[in-house]
Formats: C-alpha cells, sequence, structure tokens
C-alpha cells in the first residue's frame, strides 16, 4: 500500500528529496517513440525550462534533474526557512506568477486597502501560499500539470499523461543525496543516450560543467557550498570539483563495455562519506531498484521513523550494507 505524502516528508530530520514522474501511456515524454516514429525530442526543454521556472518562484531548490524518454527525475532542497522569512507582499508576488489568485490578493497588490474582515480571509489565504510554496507536492503538481496539458495538446487527445502521483524519497544524510543526485546525472549514461557527463542534454550535470569552464556555478540550480564547516553558508556540502570529477569519472566505468574501477586516491569525496568504490557503483547504477523509501544511513533511518510516527524501518538492511 502506498504511503501518505504527509507521512514521507519530514523537514525535521532532512530537506532533500528525490522525486519521479512516469509517463503513463505508450506515447513518449520525450525522446523517439520506436513503435510510431514520431519524435518528442522538443519537450525535454518544456520540462527542463519549466522545473527552472518553479526553482526561481518557490522556496525550493533543485539539485540535480535529467529529462528522460518517458520519465524524469528531480532532487530538491526544500528552504523552509526562506518561506517564513519572505514578508506577505512577496508570497502574494511569487504566488501570481504561477497562478491568478484571489480578489483579495489582487487588491492588495494593486495597492487598494481591504477591511477588517477582508484582512482576517486574505491572511488565511497567504497562510497557505506560504505552505505552498514550500511544497514538495504543489512543485510537482505545478511542473506535472502543465507538461500534461502541452501534451495532450498536442497529441489531441485526453485523459491522464502521468502514471499516478509522483514517487518520493527522502535522502536522509550526506551519502544518500551524494549517491542519489550521482544516480540522477549519470541517467542518460547508463541508458546509452549518451557516453559523457557534458553530452547528456538536459541534465544538471551538464549545465554544472558548461559553468564550470568558467569557474562559475549555474544560478538555478542549489550551489556547492563546499565542505561542512563550523559557519556554513546555504549550499550542498561538497566540493564542486570533487563532485564532477566523481561524476566523470563514475559515467565513463559503469558503462556495459567498459568495466573497470574507481582509484580511491583520485576521489576524496568517497573516504569522506565512507563509501567503499564497490558500493558506490551500486549506488549510481541500482539506487531506484536497491531502495523504495527513505535513505539514509540506519542513524539517519531511526530519527526518521520516530518524527513520522513509523514502526517499520523500510531499506534499512540495504542502508546498513551500502552506506553505514
Amino acid at each position: 500500500m502506498a504511503i501518505a505524502r504527509k507521512r514521507q516528508v519530514s523537514l525535521v530530520d532532512t530537506k532533500y528529496y528525490h522525486c519521479i514522474s512516469r509517463c503513463v501511456r505508450r506515447a513518449f515524454l520525450c525522446g523517439e517513440d520506436d513503435f510510431t516514429g514520431q519524435s518528442y525530442e522538443h519537450r525535454r526543454g518544456w520540462v527542463e525550462d519549466r522545473l527552472l521556472l518553479l526553482a526561481k518562484i518557490f522556496c525550493i531548490d533543485v539539485c540535480a534533474y535529467t529529462v528522460m524518454s518517458n520519465h524524469t527525475h528531480l532532487v530538491m532542497y526544500v528552504d523552509d526557512k526562506k518561506a517564513n522569512r519572505l514578508n506577505d507582499k512577496a508570497i502574494i508576488i511569487r504566488w501570481h506568477k504561477l497562478c491568478k489568485g484571489t480578489l483579495l490578493t489582487q487588491k492588495y497588490v494593486q495597492g487598494e486597502k481591504l477591511s477588517k474582515v477582508e484582512l482576517i480571509f486574505f491572511n488565511q489565504t497567504v497562510k497557505q501560499y506560504r505552505e505552498r510554496l514550500s511544497s514538495i507536492s504543489w512543485f510537482m503538481r505545478l511542473l506535472n500539470e502543465d507538461i500534461a496539458r502541452r501534451a495532450n495538446k498536442e497529441d489531441n487527445c485526453t485523459g491522464r499523461f502521468w502514471e499516478g502521483r509522483f514517487k518520493s524519497q527522502a535522502l536522509l544524510d550526506e551519502a544518500a543525496f551524494a549517491a542519489c543526485m550521482a544516480y540522477v546525472d549519470l541517467n542518460p549514461i547508463r541508458a546509452k543516450m549518451a557516453n559523457t557527463p557534458e553530452e547528456s542534454d538536459h541534465t544538471s550535470v551538464q549545465k554544472r560543467l558548461k559553468s564550470a569552464t568558467i569557474s562559475k556555478q549555474p544560478k538555478p540550480l542549489l550551489r556547492f557550498a563546499g565542505k561542512p564547516r563550523q559557519i556554513m553558508p546555504k549550499g550542498l556540502p561538497f566540493e564542486l570539483k570533487s563532485y564532477l570529477e566523481l561524476v566523470e569519472l563514475t559515467g565513463r566505468i559503469i558503462r556495459e563495455d567498459n568495466r573497470g574501477y574507481i582509484d580511491n586516491m583520485n576521489l576524496p569525496l568517497l573516504e569522506r562519506l565512507n563509501i567503499s568504490t564497490e558500493n558506490w557503483l551500486k549506488l549510481t547504477t541500482q539506487f531506484t531498484r536497491v531502495f523504495h523509501g527513505a535513505v539514509g544511513r540506519p542513524s539517519s533511518q531511526a530519527s526518521y521513523c520516530e518524527n513520522l510516527n513509523r514502526k517499520r524501518r523500510v531499506n534499512i538492511s540495504n542502508c546498513e550494507k551500502l552506506l553505514a
């Protein structure tokens, strides 16, 4: 039985989540459909543009993404503190970029004075919008609904485009979300759609590599903030150079025609995360097969389940083998 979304998200334990959306019918989301011979490659741009637009509006940062032929992967960071910090006007303006809002929110933005009764309803609406702007469910809803409508219009049909609701995984510690990010970034290589990360179109790793050539980090994505330290700015707790080197080498090794190993001397990130080279290769090729729920070391799993009042700890055996 599927677990309710509210019992999968615990921002007390982690703000990192991996989401997967899969196409329901035979027609492809993107790429070329071998059955009909029709190309849907242009839809990759739809998905990429939409999710990066939503990242600018929502208080949710995109860490990694890839757009495949019939599904999408997205790793996100929920910045609920930012949502609580924004004033009412900023919240309303952000939401109006996505939806029309209400008559009261329109009046407020236009500078019209609200009565006491109107202010009561207005404050309730602002509270609701504030919660939505840090909600994974609303982010995925506004991403998938837009793509579904455009695809249905193009295909001249109606009905469901996505296979039910998106799937979500909590990433409970550094080892879990580093492995998940690499798994997402390397999806096109495993699918033989590209030979190297820089050739993987419509992926976060390609965007990061392009910016890295001019010594910058892409603004639409959550930046790498370097090694964890006492005064830590917002960002991924890794060095960008170390992560890109790790992904590049892993991508070259996991091809079926090239069996090999990772040299620990060149990859200090694995040493810091305490993940063996053998486990790393398994994680970056079989992440969603091995894990079907929250992912993290046993200590992280225990806290997560306690806060969500869940007795059963899924994945605990594989987490102990691969991440402990």
